[in-house]
């Protein structure tokens, strides 16, 4: 839920404002007794500079009148800088000191943006029937195994959280013990990607809800923690990993790490389809990715989290399984089983060019099966008409 808007002014908006006001006040503070104590010097002090100035005038110069002007407030002004961006200038005028603060403007130029490893391959270029944003897309028939729909679907690409499947998949196979505290360590935070979480260093959780909040929020430091405290540590949990993928068939399968961070995470839709139609088969996946939101008790806080797959809770779908994942590398990616005009259906989508753009794909192919599924259906009740008569 967003939070409530406060209705007092934040003092932040005002920040400049006292900086600037600061620098000012400062600077006539330091300057002004100065530039007193100079114009109310000795005499003899006066003398001096009169013959100095006597002395300079007897030596031709083709000095304007506009540059002894300029050097003249060249020395007299003096600069103080207000720390970030803020400077102020001080300077005698008629007798009078003036003090000019300005903060100067910062342009930034814009870093051009990064490709995934889709697009560099022009696998967008790819024509399909619906105009999937998504370079890679499959769509079978988990019971038939029909194709429905394919698009790149050999393509090998990363595959960033879409891991998370396969590392919940085997934690719940291993039936580790589900109440043991496993505590949140620095090895655990994002070095790859320096991604944020919510469980600070220190945290410690039942491996049960670091498993939920792994499928359910893509929790990165859940999901590596998972693989961390495997027996046999982590090389042995990546071990693992892909001798499962392996043994499910998964020939374009590659795992070094259990969180999708790396981008030497790779797999090809065929692939994942037969990851998902795995996943499905487990009770304890299916229900903790697609639960929709979940609490957790860290110290005297509650943190709350939700699903990173907004379909979940839209009453139109009905999701056996589902997982999401994003880094740079990958775009964004899909992958669900969903039950869709009475069939059960594997979708996966890789590559997607924009945030919402994986959600798209999956409600355009929605449609476009219950529209073929209407006109089939209406197709079979004209033929069996046609043979009544």
């Amino acid at each position: 839920m967003p939070e409530a808007r406060s209705n007092r002014v934040s003092s932040q908006r005002f920040l400049p404002a006292f900086r600037m006001l600061a620098v000012a006040l400062c600077a006539t503070a330091f300057l002004l007794p100065a530039a007193q104590a100079e114009k109310k010097g000795p005499a003899t002090k006066k003398t001096a500079t009169a013959d100095s100035k006597r002395k300079t005038a007897s030596v031709p110069t083709r000095e304007t009148a506009s540059s002894k002007r300029k050097a003249g407030a060249d020395k007299d002004e003096k600069v103080v800088s207000g720390g970030r961006n803020v400077v102020a200038s001080v300077r005698q005028k008629n007798g009078r000191t003036v003090v000019a603060v300005q903060r100067r403007s910062v342009v930034r130029v814009a870093e051009p943006a990064r490709l995934s490893f889709g697009q560099l391959a022009g696998l967008h270029q790819t024509p399909d029937a619906l105009d999937l944003k998504s370079s890679v897309a499959l769509v079978i028939d988990q019971e038939t195994h029909e194709v429905l729909l394919s698009k790149n679907d050999h393509a090998v690409l990363p595959i960033a959280s879409l891991t998370k499947l396969m590392t919940g998949l085997l934690i719940s196979e291993a039936q580790l013990p589900s109440d043991e505290l496993i505590t949140i360590t620095q090895d655990d935070v994002d070095t790859e990607k320096r991604s944020g979480s919510r469980l600070s260093v220190g945290t410690t959780l039942p491996r049960g809800e670091l498993l939920h909040l792994a499928l359910m929020s893509s929790e990165n430091r859940a999901a590596h923690a998972l693989g961390r405290t495997y027996p046999g540590g982590l090389e042995t949990f990546v071990s693992v990993m892909n001798a499962k993928a392996k043994m499910l068939g998964m020939k374009d399968t590659r795992y070094v790490e259990p969180t999708g961070l790396s981008s030497r995470n790779q797999s090809s839709a065929q692939d994942l389809a037969l990851l998902v139609n795995a996943a499905y088969a487990d009770a304890t996946v299916r229900q903790l990715s697609t639960s929709p939101e979940y609490q957790v008790e860290v110290g005297n806080r509650v943190l709350q989290f939700n699903t990173t797959n907004r379909l979940v809770k839209n009453p139109d779908w009905d999701i056996g399984v589902q997982k999401t994942g994003y880094i740079t590398e990958a775009g964004q990616c899909l992958v669900m089983q969903a039950k869709i005009a009475g069939r059960k259906l594997i979708m996966v989508f890789l590559d997607s060019a924009g945030k919402l753009s994986r959600i798209g794909d999956a409600e355009r192919v929605r449609r476009w099966v219950e529209a073929n599924h209407m006109i089939n259906k209406a197709a079979q009740q004209h033929v069996a008409s046609s043979n009544a008569t």
